[in-house]
């Protein structure tokens, strides 16, 4: 990691900038499609033992499995959940049918509506219009979805409520020493994420004098982030294009472990409770030691 001489005061640790960011209670988003989910920034969260959180995810996975079965939310906001290519989230589904470790609300809505909602949130607007609910039963489950008529033309559209979360969470391939980020690779709605939330943390691969960004980069500008953190291989088992690979034998690895209560809570005190951080988490996980790189 090329760090050189630190110019912005949000470049910190992450452990410190959960400690500063991340309160019981808040609206929480940590975004991150197929690749660049912020998993670290999450099993910091469960070290420093927050409650109450409403989590927003499009995709919740692997960290959000975790961070359910270890008490931390209160809420989940969703528009698809599980094991991508292998089944379940077993601890989720254990919270909402068995109500282990509590019960969790869950607020279900489709991908287009988060998407539209995020970008609504990052705009200011307290809602966010589309068509997708028209042909759908959805809206009879969740009574945030209203109809409106368009005032030009008269047509049945979809009203959703803004996202504006309290707190969102990202991992990107690098920053400057002045706190700029770069994303790149799949994009999912980060950058909508982060504009539409109160407070950000983003983690990165490495901190660099100069970001060499390319023609139509995603770029966060330093003064809409409240952190940046450089956490090496902050998304694993996930991947980051450029620097790393997905884990699929940790994603199939943890079907098994997450079925059994007892399996999984044993295996988050060893190694998420029982490290002090992303690096010796992987030092300590067989599967990671065998993937990652000095």
């Amino acid at each position: 990691m090329r760090v050189g001489n630190i110019e912005d005061g949000r470049i910190m640790p992450l452990d410190e900038a959960v400690r500063r960011f991340v309160n019981d209670g808040d609206h929480l988003a940590l975004e991150g499609f197929t690749h660049l989910i912020p998993f670290a920034a999450g099993h910091e969260i469960i070290r420093q033992g927050r409650k109450n959180l409403t989590l927003y995810r499009m995709t919740p996975d692997l960290i959000y499995d975790q961070m359910i079965g270890m008490g931390c939310a209160k809420k989940l906001v969703f528009s698809w959940g599980g094991n991508p290519g292998v089944g379940s989230l077993h601890r989720f589904r254990d919270a909402v049918e068995r109500g282990w470790p509590h019960k969790i609300e869950l607020e279900e809505r489709s991908h287009a509506d988060l998407a539209n909602a995020y970008v609504a949130g990052a705009s200011n607007l307290p809602f966010a219009v589309m068509r997708g609910y028209v042909a759908s039963d959805l809206a009879t489950h969740n009574p945030r979805i209203a109809f409106i008529s368009c005032p030009f033309t008269g047509e049945k559209l979809a009203a959703v409520p803004a996202v504006r979360p309290d707190i969102t969470i990202i991992h990107a391939q690098k920053a400057d020493r002045r706190g700029n980020v770069l994303l790149k690779g799949i994009l999912g709605v980060q950058k909508e994420a982060v504009l539409a939330a109160k407070r950000t943390i983003v983690t990165v691969e490495e901190i660099v004098d100069e970001l060499s960004a390319p023609s139509n980069a995603c770029i966060l500008p330093h003064w809409v982030l409240s952190a940046v953190c450089p956490v090496r291989y902050g998304a694993w088992p996930s991947y980051a294009e450029g620097y790393y690979e997905r884990s699929n034998r940790f994603y199939q690895a943890w079907d098994p472990i997450s079925k059994d209560r007892e399996a999984f809570t044993s295996w988050m005190e060893e190694f998420v409770l029982g490290t002090t951080g992303c690096d010796e988490f992987l030092q300590k996980l067989p599967e990671a030691r065998d993937e990652v790189t000095a």
